[in-house]
């Protein structure tokens, strides 16, 4: 299993962390996971440089592709550089977007019709390209997905292991990072979020 987390210049750690640290704790042992960025290092909304383990010409590689979100997500997708180098194709892999990540996934053709969560900054962004922005923090269809609002990046990794591992698979990789004495609380807020998303077993 091949997974991307898209990082771009001005990211938000909690968007590519996040899910990077869940998915790492309930990883099989054929996973790969990788921070891909179009450079080979890049710096993040609060200044924190990480180094890229993967480029962006990756995704042609990728199961899975998560795009995080940042600061200067509106300058990526003007971009035709660094957008003629992702490779997303949804009838093979999932691919799913964070917060301002889901103008990435506008931009590619990827939603197509499909309304799309996302955080508030970004919701009149996203109207004016013509997608319809829901009020809630998951949504999926098929193989896409989009999330809104940072700690919903726990909402995506959840799904990503749902699909490829199975939903005890979520419950156990979320009930592990939630809080002492909370953890039914967290995974159940998940299933109540990703569940209805799943495809029918």
């Amino acid at each position: 299993m091949n997974i991307v987390i898209l990082t771009f210049q001005g990211f938000n750690e909690l968007d590519s962390f996040i899910t990077l640290g869940i998915l790492n704790r309930a990883k099989g042992p054929d996973w790969k996971i990788s921070i891909c960025c179009p450079e080979e290092s890049v710096t993040s909304m609060n200044g924190v440089t990480v180094q890229a383990q993967a480029l962006l010409e990756e995704t042609a590689k990728a199961d899975v592709v998560i795009v995080g979100s940042g600061r200067q997500t509106r300058s990526v997708v003007k971009n035709v550089g660094i957008m003629s180098r992702l490779t997303l194709d949804p009838s093979h892999q999932l691919i799913a977007a964070q917060c301002s990540g889901a103008l990435i996934l506008s931009q590619a053709g990827i939603l197509q019709d499909l309304p799309a969560c996302t955080d508030l900054t970004t919701k009149p962004w996203m109207q004016e390209a013509g997608v319809e922005v829901l009020n809630q923090a998951f949504f999926a269809s098929g193989n896409i997905a989009t999330a809104g609002g940072c700690l919903s990046s726990s909402y995506l990794a959840a799904w990503v292991l749902a699909r490829t591992e199975g939903i005890e698979a979520a419950k156990e990789a979320i009930h592990y990072v939630a809080p002492v004495g909370e953890k039914e609380h967290y995974v159940a807020s998940m299933l109540g979020n990703i569940t209805e998303y799943l495809p029918r077993s």
